[in-house]
């Protein structure tokens, strides 16, 4: 884990990159050809050239596997405040994805950026809590 908690309970929180890397997520045999460390890495040395507006986090498995690899872009506090709320990417791969989103999440994120197009075409709903079916945007993308 890359960021650390601010100390003091106000602290605002910079926009935060939540990367899987569970069971499938970085996990060379399911999608090989990808570099998995180095798109870490990346999303690490970005975070660290941000100044603190941005930080990265790793996750051992954010559920939707079959969409590996999965990315949660957190808003900032003041940005949640406003009402903002994660947005979820799967299926990020390659260069392209890592570099839009650390654009993206570097430029402000939810609630502060509009998302790019192409961004738009990695977005992925979060998995449905528990006992809760999947909502219709991914029945609608041939989920249950």
């Amino acid at each position: 884990m890359t960021w650390i908690r601010p100390t003091a309970a106000h602290a605002a929180r910079p926009c935060t990159l939540v990367v899987c890397r569970g069971c499938c997520c970085g996990d060379p045999r399911k999608n090989p050809g990808s570099d998995h460390a180095g798109q870490l890495a990346r999303l690490r040395e970005a975070a660290a050239a941000s100044g603190g507006r941005l930080a990265v986090r790793t996750s051992d498995c954010l559920g939707p596997c079959a969409q590996a690899n999965v990315i949660v872009v957190q808003p900032t506090t003041e940005a949640r405040r406003r009402g903002a709320r994660a947005a979820w990417f799967g299926r990020a791969l390659d260069d392209t994805a890592t570099d839009g989103i650390i654009a993206w999440a570097g430029s402000g994120g939810p609630g502060v950026t509009p998302l790019p197009p192409t961004l738009d075409l990695h977005r992925i709903d979060p998995p449905a809590p528990a006992g809760q079916p999947p909502s219709r945007r991914t029945r609608r993308r041939g989920g249950p």
